[in-house]
């Protein structure tokens, strides 16, 4: 009885854990490029992918913030990558491509900081060097 009870459980979250997790083409589109320049708001190392707000502005003045999805925490980890790597309030150019909903998200693919400092924010984006650090 129990395990009809786990296969049961496991049939009725497989939908929702297969939503969660998607792949790059269909989420973000390769022919949308983004290189955006903006101050980090917030970093979040969360499975199953990790996250990077900026402010952007714009030239008229307006601001607006832009999420770009990284890797697995554990994959940032594993390259030295933490919350630390990121700080709030710095200045960072990020390239990727942006979400086919055409809203103000994107996946990136490299970082580079204000001092020229570069890493791989780590997904499976098309053309990313997974060198930088």
């Amino acid at each position: 009885m129990r395990l009809a009870s786990w296969a049961a459980a496991a049939a009725l979250l497989a939908p929702a854990m297969a939503v969660a997790h998607h792949s790059f083409v269909s989420e973000f589109d390769v022919d949308r490029p983004v290189s955006l320049q903006g101050t980090v708001t917030k970093v979040e190392l969360i499975n199953p992918h990790s996250w990077i707000t900026i402010a952007v502005e714009d030239e008229d003045g307006e601001t607006s913030e832009w999420m770009f999805e990284g890797g697995s925490p554990n994959a940032l980890v594993r390259r030295g990558i933490t919350k630390q790597s990121v700080p709030i309030g710095a200045e960072l150019i990020i390239t990727g491509y942006q979400a086919r909903d055409g809203s103000n998200r994107a996946v990136g693919a490299d970082v580079t900081f204000a001092d020229g400092r570069q890493l791989f924010f780590g997904t499976s984006v098309p053309g990313a060097s997974q060198q930088k650090q």
